[in-house]
């Protein structure tokens, strides 16, 4: 069946070299050409021949435990995030901010299930860690993707996840139903604002905002703030959500019907 595909694929080679880079997306780490040609079912000299293509064009590189993305695929990666306004303009407005200017801050968009990260803010305060640029959390569990699907309906977002949806444990405080997510989802529609109290990662608590998009072709997007369980006070969250909420205001289109609404 594979080989009936791919007698159909039109450019077999890009495909296949797409499927590499997705593969050293995923490892987290170098990957020897045997793992790679392992992941993608092909001969070691023909892995290989993609490898001096994508190592040549700057998207993979060579070290000594193995293959890892490039830097191009850095560059390709900002490249998207700054096609949206709001993304190039992100950073001044997070700068202007009096509460922002020290905290991390991050734009996600949905992708699927997950919440993608796109840019991020290193504010004076600001934790350093967190989801690195181009990585994923379930959207159900992470702040920025329940800001995002608290701006869309319920019935959305059942056709979105499934009916039968469950969602992984990433912690003890995790929320793992359906059913959860949208007694969650209705009290961020009541404050305005989303939380996520340790149920991504243990320690951290997230708050975050929808943003939409300034054009009509542009995704919605969600802003959000990663604060130290310990320092994450009520009265410091709900100053960081003001602020958050601000900054989305600064940064939709006031000619855009959710400006007017």
């Amino acid at each position: 069946m594979d080989d009936v595909k791919e007698a159909r694929d039109p450019a077999p080679a890009v495909t296949r070299s797409i499927r590499l880079l997705g593969l050293l997306a995923d490892a987290g780490g170098p990957r020897t050409l045997t793992e790679l040609a392992g992941g993608l079912g092909l001969a070691k000299s023909s892995t290989a021949n993609l490898c001096l293509a994508l190592e040549a064009a700057g998207m993979i590189e060579r070290s000594a435990n193995g293959y890892r993305l490039g830097l191009r695929t850095a560059e390709l990666g900002g490249a998207f995030a700054a096609q949206f306004n709001q993304v190039r303009e992100f950073y001044s407005v997070c700068d202007s901010s009096d509460v922002l200017r020290q905290e991390l801050v991050q734009v996600a968009m949905l992708d699927g299930a997950d919440a993608l990260y796109l840019a991020r803010h290193e504010g004076s305060l600001s934790l350093r860690l967190g989801t690195p640029l181009g990585s994923r959390l379930p959207a159900a569990l992470s702040a920025a993707g329940r800001a995002l699907f608290a701006a869309m309906s319920d019935d959305d977002v059942v056709a979105r996840l499934g009916e039968d949806a469950v969602f992984p444990a990433l912690t003890e405080r995790s929320t793992t139903t359906l059913a959860g997510l949208l007694e969650i989802l209705a009290a961020t529609r009541k404050r305005g604002w989303a939380l996520d109290a340790e149920e991504s990662f243990r320690g951290i608590v997230g708050v975050a905002v929808p943003l939409p998009g300034w054009a009509p072709a542009d995704p919605p997007l969600s802003l959000g703030v990663a604060i130290r369980a310990i320092e994450a006070d009520f009265e410091r969250i709900e100053r960081v959500a003001a602020a958050l909420q601000e900054a989305a205001r600064a940064l939709t289109n006031p000619f855009s019907a959710a400006a007017r609404r």
